[in-house]
Parts: C-alpha cells; sequence; structure tokens
C-alpha cells in the first residue's frame, strides 16, 4: 500500500518537470508585438493594465488595431483618451463592452455608451482591481462593503443603451442585484473574480524567463491584470538574461508570464504634466479666497500629525497645500504609492511617475510602491487614517453623488 502510494506519487512527478522543461525551451520572447497578438481572434476577452496612459501596452495595443479582431471584451481601469490607450480600440470600433471603473478623458467612450454603441459596466476601482487579483489567484468571489445600498448592490445600473440611447432612456441591459449578506454587523455584497483570455501589460524590464520588474506607478493594474489572463503578453523597454536580475526585486514572476516583447519605441504621453513653480504675488493673495479654497482648508484641519492620507481627485489634492505647521503625513495614491512628494521641476517629470489625478508627482524619502489592489487592500483595510473624497453632492447621512 505503501510503495504503491508512492509510486503514484512519483509518476505524477514525473510529468510536471517535463512540461516545464518543455515551455521553458520554447523562448517566450516574441519578435515583435504583431507577432505576439497575431492569434487574438474576435470576441476574445482581454484584460489591459494601466492607470490612464500610465504604464499602458502601447505596442499591444497599435498591434491590435492592426490586426483588427472585432467584439472585444476589454477589462481596463478606464480606456485612455481618444486618440491613446484603448481609445484607440474604441474608434475603430473593435471593442463590444467595456469593465471599467470610471470613462475618463474619453469623449468617444462616453458618446458611444450614452447613443448604445458600446455596452459598459462601470465598476468600483478598488472592487475591479480585487476582483482582478481574486481571478489570477483561483478566488471565484468575495465580499465587500462597497457598494452597498447603491444600483450596484441593487442593480439598474445601464449596461447598454438602445438604438434611441440615453436621451430617450432607451434602456437595452441593465446590470443584475449583487447577492448581499452581514458579518459582524456591517452589510456587504458579493462579487465576482474577472478572468480573461488574454492579459496585456507593460513593464520596465523583462529576463528571458518572463520575470518582471515594473517601473514607479506604472505598475497600477499590471501584476493584477498579468495573474487574471490565460495567456500574459509583456511588453517592455529591456530584456535581460535570466540570471541578471535580482531575485529579491522581481515584481512579477515569470509563472504568470507566457510571452515577452520589447517595444521598439514608447510615446509615454502624459495627460497632466504638472510642474512645481515659484509662489507668485498673486498666487498668495488669493490663497485664502473663494469657495473651493474654503472647502480646502476646512478638509485640512482634519488632517492630523503621523496620518496616512488619501487625497481623491479634484479639490481633494489640494488640501496638502493647507495642512498646519509642524503637521506631517504621508499622502497614499490608489495607483500605487504611499509617499507623494511635491510637483515635479520640468526637468524631473517621469511619465511613469504620476498621481491618481493623472499629475506628475515625486516621491519623499520613504516612499514605497505596489499594486492597484495593494493599495485597496491598505484602504479597505482601515490602514488609511483620512480619505477625503471630492463629490457634487453629499446627504445628511454621508451618502454621495458623484457626476
Amino acid at each position: 500500500m505503501q510503495r504503491s502510494l508512492i509510486s503514484a506519487v512519483l509518476r505524477h512527478r514525473v510529468v510536471r518537470p517535463s512540461y516545464a522543461t518543455r515551455s521553458l525551451s520554447s523562448s517566450k520572447i516574441f519578435p515583435s508585438a504583431d507577432a505576439a497578438v497575431t492569434d487574438i481572434q474576435d470576441g476574445a476577452k482581454l484584460l489591459v493594465g494601466g492607470f490612464g496612459l500610465c504604464g499602458i501596452p502601447e505596442n499591444l495595443i497599435n498591434a491590435l488595431v492592426k490586426s483588427g479582431p472585432k467584439n472585444l471584451t476589454a477589462v481596463s481601469n478606464n480606456a485612455g483618451v481618444d486618440d491613446a490607450g484603448l481609445g484607440q480600440l474604441l474608434q475603430t470600433k473593435q471593442i463590444k463592452r467595456m469593465i471599467s471603473s470610471y470613462v475618463g478623458e474619453n469623449k468617444n467612450f462616453e458618446r458611444q455608451y450614452l447613443t448604445g454603441e458600446l455596452e459598459v459596466e462601470l465598476t468600483p476601482q478598488g472592487t475591479l482591481a480585487e476582483r482582478l487579483r481574486a481571478g489570477g489567484a483561483g478566488i471565484p468571489g468575495f465580499y465587500t462593503r462597497t457598494g452597498y445600498g447603491t444600483y450596484v448592490h441593487q442593480g439598474g445600473n445601464v449596461i447598454k443603451y438602445g438604438p434611441k440611447g440615453a436621451a430617450e432612456n432607451d434602456v437595452e441591459i441593465q446590470s443584475k442585484p449583487r447577492e448581499s449578506r452581514e458579518f459582524d454587523g456591517r452589510n456587504y455584497i458579493l462579487e465576482e473574480a474577472i478572468t480573461g483570455d488574454y492579459s496585456l501589460i507593460k513593464a520596465w524590464k523583462a529576463d528571458t524567463m518572463g520575470n518582471l520588474v515594473f517601473k514607479s506607478t506604472a505598475r497600477n493594474f499590471n501584476p493584477d491584470v498579468a495573474r487574471a489572463g490565460k495567456i500574459c503578453i509583456a511588453e517592455v523597454e529591456e530584456i535581460v538574461e535570466a540570471g541578471e536580475l535580482d531575485p529579491n526585486e522581481i515584481h512579477l514572476p515569470g509563472i504568470y508570464v507566457q510571452r515577452v516583447v520589447k517595444g521598439p519605441s514608447y510615446e509615454k504621453r502624459i495627460e497632466k504634466r504638472t510642474v512645481s513653480k515659484p509662489a507668485s504675488s498673486d498666487d498668495k493673495a488669493s490663497a485664502g479666497g473663494g469657495t473651493r479654497e474654503r472647502i480646502v482648508r476646512k478638509a485640512a484641519e482634519e488632517l492630523k500629525d503621523g496620518m496616512y492620507v488619501n487625497l481623491g481627485i479634484g479639490m481633494p489634492t489640494m488640501a496638502s497645500n493647507f495642512i498646519e505647521p509642524g503637521v506631517q503625513i504621508v499622502l497614499q495614491s490608489e495607483n500605487g504609492l504611499l509617499g507623494i512628494g511635491p510637483f515635479p521641476t520640468e526637468e524631473n517629470v517621469c511619465p511613469d511617475t504620476i498621481n491618481a489625478g493623472k499629475e506628475t508627482v515625486t516621491m519623499i524619502k520613504g516612499s514605497s510602491l505596489f499594486s492597484s489592489s495593494e493599495s485597496f487592500a491598505m484602504i479597505r483595510g482601515s490602514h488609511v487614517d483620512v480619505t477625503i473624497l471630492g463629490a457634487l453632492q453629499v446627504a445628511q447621512d454621508g451618502s454621495l453623488a458623484n457626476w
């Protein structure tokens, strides 16, 4: 009995090394982005890394525009802008459905959705990151407090408008209600994991084994996206031989990566090139005036020494300018940065280092970088002391409405 059990285990183990040997002997390195995406067919589900235009797989997207697969489902935090990133695939109408956290700075995305040309599943950003992380980890679903009591929970979000569009409230497809459950007196909703046929990601360096290193906040959704796809295609700026990367510094192990291609060039467009400049007398004179400034100043009074603070986009990003003297805080950005510094000088602008508002920033001493799912785990796990959000309206019970 014991001998037969050992024999069965050995027979099982023999298979895996031979499979691994075959896989590694056939190189993961592809000669071009065109070659790397050549088998992506109509109707494929694509998971695409990036945050705005930071850390997007530029060359792989360009190759898909040329190869022309249609009726794609694209899962990404957003769809770039009209003429860059996934915005290009929207222009060519190759995308049938977008699963993303927001429309972003993409007028064509907005127009196609409101006129019924495009299906859109809007998902809270942290939930999207965790759905991808769960998919890559083989976890079919999870409970989260985010969205409880909203259309996300109750259903009714418009996924697709009919031919008459939003103007006539012609709704063709709506989101379905989420299952809810109570844990320790708090309400949660069930979110399902996301997986896909292909993951398209951008990294800084790779070795021939497919191990990856990301640069600054260009990491964002890329590791989470990579793990959740059946076939992960990574475009990189540099490829080195196996053993040249320090194992301690590898961000994504090669087991998750099937194809690697070196991009021939990178535009790395910056959505909001924000630089520091000396304060003028006009700036100082206007610092205390205006409704927006008064709101921000009041919010800044909530920030105490030693706090970890997340600032939402828009007005909240101004709060750090009005902190009381002697108060030191650590700013967290949900695209994967803890320890945001001031805006860079013109000569120090880095397109790979941005905040959640897509503004170019710097890092302070002691900063750390991580993926989007890790960033939202900090928030969801109550490790961040204060979050300041921007909103259109707020109710007495704290409910927020935005636009």
